[in-house]
């Protein structure tokens, strides 16, 4: 029997941990028999996971009898995970065990050098930590997971369920994954990519000499809008108004107003029944064609699909107006 080993570290995620001990455990095979010994391992026998405290029945040297070794995000990814557990990790990753990290959970992967050189994710809200502490990870930040091989990563929360069922699928077969997902009550397969959850252009940007010109964008994206536009309502010349959005924001001006447009389509996707061309029309896109195109180039979904995402489907359907109506 497949044994999955779920490493319990302080502080863990309770969500990501149980994730993954309820999915391989609820995991059954086209005769019944469980397909899966779950093993929960930790340095203690009492681990914190925030708002509450959990007993390990394994230490970290079960994880030599694993055939997986999964490992959870902790609440502060960025404490520094303890020696023991980087080393034991080192050592099934030598031996050739498939190792999985949920949500943040990377960040002690990337801390036992086992994914520099590869291509892995997390959870978005913590990419630029990662980037900035393990540079050699090529980091994709807007994937749901990544299968590098022998190790793999996943985005956060819910992205961890995406991942336990792709392992399943992988292990037994689309008939016992999709089994599990119906456990789960989950899919199977979702559209998209992480980038869908990200919310663009947070107002978080702390830059006092962008901060009006910011600000006149929010309240004007729904105009159409040049970059001289731009440049005269920031009193900059248009090559200064270049170089301050590029240091400051990373993004050129013209990129900044795309991203406030996106983000104000999510809003009326979620909150209202208007359809794709009134939407475009409304945030400012040149046509429904271009702002599908670029919706699309952005989230990883069409409008569509991103609607039924966070409105459900049942609710799309009822209100979704005919093609070419508001």
């Amino acid at each position: 029997m497949h044994t999955v080993a779920v490493l319990a570290l302080e502080d863990t995620i309770g969500f990501d941990l149980a994730t993954a001990v309820e999915t391989f455990s609820q995991a059954r095979l086209p005769d019944g028999r469980t397909a899966y010994r779950v093993l929960v391992c930790g340095e203690d026998d009492e681990v914190s996971a925030g708002a509450f405290t959990m007993r390990t029945h394994h230490g970290v040297e079960a994880l030599q009898l694993a055939d997986t070794v999964i490992v959870p995000g902790r609440n502060n990814p960025l404490i520094p995970t303890s020696a023991i557990t980087l080393e034991a990790l080192q050592d099934v990753a030598a031996a050739g065990t498939r190792i999985a990290s949920i949500c943040v959970g990377a960040f002690s992967l990337a801390e036992a050098g086992l994914l520099d050189g590869r291509r892995a994710t997390t959870h978005w809200r913590a990419a630029q930590a990662f980037r900035q502490k393990f540079p050699a990870v090529d980091l994709d930040p807007d994937v749901l997971y990544v299968d590098s091989g022998a190790i793999l990563t996943s985005a956060g929360a819910s992205a961890g369920l995406d991942l336990c069922l792709y392992m399943i699928q992988q292990d037994h077969g689309a008939a016992v994954a999709a089994d599990a997902s119906r456990l789960a009550v989950a899919p199977l397969h979702r559209g998209g990519g992480q980038a869908q959850f990200i919310l663009r252009n947070q107002p978080t940007l702390q830059t006092a000499s962008l901060e009006p010109v910011l600000h006149w964008i929010e309240h004007n994206a729904h105009r159409p809008i040049t970059l001289e536009q731009l440049a005269e309502a920031a009193h900059m010349s248009v090559r200064t108004l270049n170089r301050r959005f590029h240091t400051e924001t990373g993004q050129s001006p013209m990129t900044w107003l795309s991203g406030v447009r996106i983000r104000h389509a999510q809003e009326l996707l979620e909150t209202t029944d208007y359809g794709v061309e009134r939407i475009a029309r409304q945030t400012g896109f040149p046509s429904p064609s271009n702002f599908r195109a670029l919706f699309q180039r952005t989230l990883g979904v069409s409008p569509s699909e991103y609607r039924r995402t966070f409105r459900g489907e049942r609710t799309a359907q009822r209100h979704r107006q005919p093609a070419g109506q508001g």
